[in-house]
């Protein structure tokens, strides 16, 4: 039995080795919803190794515009560029419809997996010609089971309200319920409800009306697109006087009755078995997932007065009230077969019993509480006295040390002969010389990857003992510091970007520069074949002058070299000598549009600054190249940009002044946002390059605003003495 297991798991990990998923989530991360089936879908997976998912987060529940879609599909292309997955499993409608018109953009033969759909149409796959790539499991809510459950508990019902708003998803609700109505043959009353606001409907249900209740389907946007948080669902569900069921589990303790519901957990579970289905058979599936569950909420029964044991189904109850007598019925049963002449004192010892059980019991749970609350810290800690010696901890920091809680305490650090140990004891000591220089230090536990940990030490004194002691926490930053390295490197990424996106205005701009030259060079070289009987004088003449020419040539391309070079250091420079250079690149560019540059420098200006030489010119040139195209629908007898220069409460400003007609109003305060262009065909990371490499790299400030005839970029620069 125990080789057919093996082989059985040696199997499935062939089978699935190195399967690569992507989900794309409708929602953002920590929305109850789409997390409980996401944590389905995992538990799943955990028993193959091989299995690695990737989760991208739409969030569009906040965020619906065509826009936000648009730009996020071009995220996405540069995010999965060179990514090949497996399987790409889509949630809720937002994401199924996006990934559909997406898919040739995003996609090449990778199968779909939709899940929480309500209807499914394949003429909709005709369309995109993915007939054979999609497989969906169904989210139906059974409407027409929990009517049924409704009338069971309420024999007298007389009025049912079925509550939906008026997002997205209800739409794809509506034909379901439409359904439903239409085929409705009971003799109570049903009403619709798709009010504008959580608000009104709150109204609705604050007071009591008889033989009358609620079924949920959702309730998450108004009219106008806001989003309610689940919390605030909950709240509605609570206060309701009349009674609420649901179709799933989300609000099940939480406020609602109960009902026949899907259960989300389960419903992930089955969804990541589906998954395992598709990687193996490579095999479109259309399934409808019928496993639900009647729930209920003991406490909302109590309050409305309903009973469940009317149901020929099973149904499970949460929110029991466990009683004293049914925590000691035995005990009590005992007590009462004593004979009567003990009475009195069976009286004074069960007050005496009372009042110790209730004692214990809060003192049995502060101490559950301390301890559960301790453990699921995720970073180590642990308590010495005054002499050194290990008083506690939490099971985190037994893991740290690898060694179980019995050998650790009352043993200090150095008594535990422990290589572990001893390792974190010389880390202490060098923090205790200097805190702020040895306050983190990288750490390996087992066949992990080794981590950073942040040391955070702090006095404690017990108030009846009086005996001092440590508390020391290590705090895993690992993810920090490398977040803080990728925010370095996009940052990096994306001023080359807007570099290489400038280099084809520079090339031209070389292209006009290097014509005269070579035009003298052909020249003299022409004179020089025709004058071959000209003098040793005269000849050297003419090398003279072709080596002029061909070191302006030389020179530029220098420049040119130097500029697209990323600067790696900050370094102390001269802000108008880099400018200079910078306007000596794209100097004939600027002239061949007629456009004028006038450079003021204020006497006695401090124009040294500190930061990245090249980053600041490039920011500079982004500004004039988009003046220069402003500046090309001006009569070209009329083309100038002014640039001054002067210090201000020591600081180095920089104005750069055109008479372009300036920027829209309604444009102003977005054009430093990234992917943001005003142009026809603008890459959008421009001009917020700059106000990153200003402000965020040379921790500068930089602003625009409208003067009487263009735009007026302000920069504003520490001066270095």
């Amino acid at each position: 039995m125990k080789k057919l297991l093996l082989l059985l798991i040696l199997f499935n990990s062939y089978l699935f080795a190195n399967k690569s998923i992507l989900i794309i989530n409708s929602y953002h991360k920590g929305y109850e919803w789409s997390d409980k089936i996401i944590q389905g879908i995992e538990k799943e997976f955990y028993s193959y190794d091989d299995i690695d998912t990737s989760t991208l987060y739409m969030d569009s529940k906040r965020v619906t515009s065509n826009e936000y879609i648009l730009n996020l599909e071009n995220l996405y292309k540069i995010q999965l560029k060179n990514r090949k997955y497996d399987l790409i499993i889509v949630i809720d409608r937002f994401a199924y419809d996006f990934v559909l018109k997406s898919y040739k953009n995003l996609f090449t033969n990778e199968p779909i997996l939709a899940l929480g759909l309500e209807n499914f149409s394949r003429k909709n796959l005709q369309k995109y010609n993915l007939e054979d790539k999609v497989s969906v499991l169904l989210e139906k809510r059974d409407l027409k089971g929990n009517t049924k459950v409704i009338q069971t508990l309420i024999p007298s019902i007389k009025k049912l309200y079925i509550i939906n708003d008026k997002s997205t998803n209800a739409e794809h609700t509506e034909p379901l319920i439409k359904e439903f109505l239409d085929n409705f043959k009971g003799k109570y009353k049903l009403i619709y409800l798709k009010e504008n606001n959580l608000e009104d409907l709150s109204k609705k249900f604050e007071k009591f009306e008889e033989n009358t209740a609620a079924l949920f389907i959702r309730f998450y946007k108004d009219s106008n697109g806001k989003l309610y948080k689940n919390n605030t669902i909950s709240k509605f569900i609570q206060n309701s006087k009349i009674p609420i069921f649901v179709t799933d589990s989300m609000f099940i303790k939480k406020g609602a009755i109960g009902g026949r519901i899907i259960d989300l957990s389960i419903f992930g579970k089955t969804s990541g078995q589906m998954a395992l289905d598709i990687l193996e058979n490579n095999k479109t599936n259309i399934k409808v997932f019928d496993e639900l569950y009647y729930v209920f909420d003991a406490l909302k029964l109590d309050q409305f007065t309903l009973a469940v044991n009317q149901l020929n189904d099973s149904y499970k109850i949460v929110n029991k009230r466990v009683t004293f007598y049914d925590k000691n019925r035995g005990f009590i049963n005992f007590v009462f077969t004593i004979s009567p002449i003990l009475i009195l004192l069976i009286i004074g010892l069960f007050h005496n019993i009372y009042l110790r059980k209730n004692t214990e019991k809060k003192l049995r749970q502060r101490i559950e509480f301390d301890s559960v609350l301790l453990n699921a810290i995720e970073s180590p800690i642990f308590w010495q006295d005054d002499k050194g010696k290990i008083i506690d901890s939490n099971v985190k920091f037994c893991n740290f040390l690898e060694l179980p809680s019995s050998k650790i305490y009352g043993k200090s650090l150095i008594q535990l002969e422990n290589k572990n140990a001893d390792i974190i004891s010389d880390i202490l000591e060098k923090y205790k010389k200097d805190k702020d220089k040895n306050n983190r230090f990288k750490y390996k536990i087992s066949n992990d990857k080794k981590k950073i940990y942040f040391i955070k030490q702090a006095s404690y004194c017990d108030s009846k003992t009086k005996i001092m002691g440590t508390v020391t926490i290590f705090t895993d930053i690992t993810k920090e510091i490398e977040n803080e390295k990728d925010n370095e490197k996009n940052q990096q990424f994306i001023i080359q970007q807007s570099k290489l996106a400038e280099i084809g205005e520079i090339f031209s701009s070389i292209a006009h520069q290097w014509k005269s030259p070579l035009v003298e060079i052909t020249t003299i070289a022409q004179e020089s074949f025709y004058n071959s009987n000209t003098d040793v004088l005269e000849n050297q003449s003419y090398v003279k002058d072709i080596m002029t020419q061909v070191n302006y040539m030389n020179d530029t391309i220098n420049d040119f070299q130097s500029f697209i070079v990323p600067s790696n250091k900050k370094s102390i420079f001269n802000a108008y000598d880099a400018i200079k250079s910078m306007l000596d690149i794209v100097e004939h560019n600027i002239k061949y549009n007629y456009i004028s540059i006038n450079i003021d420098v204020k006497e006695d200006t401090n124009l040294n600054i500190c930061g990245f030489r090249n980053e600041f010119m490039q920011s500079v040139l982004n500004i004039i190249n988009n003046a220069k195209d402003e500046l090309l629908n001006n009569d070209y007898k009329n083309r100038k940009i002014d640039m001054f220069f002067y210090n201000k409460n020591n600081k180095l400003i920089i104005k750069i002044n055109d008479n372009a007609g300036g920027i829209k109003q309604k444009n102003i305060k977005k054009i430093f946002k990234v992917y943001y262009s005003t142009k026809k065909d603008g890459h959008g990371i421009g001009l917020y390059m700059v106000k990153m490499i200003i402000e965020d790299k040379m921790n500068g400030k930089i602003k625009v605003q409208n003067i009487k005839d263009g735009a007026s970029f302000t920069i504003e620069l520490e001066s270095i003495k």
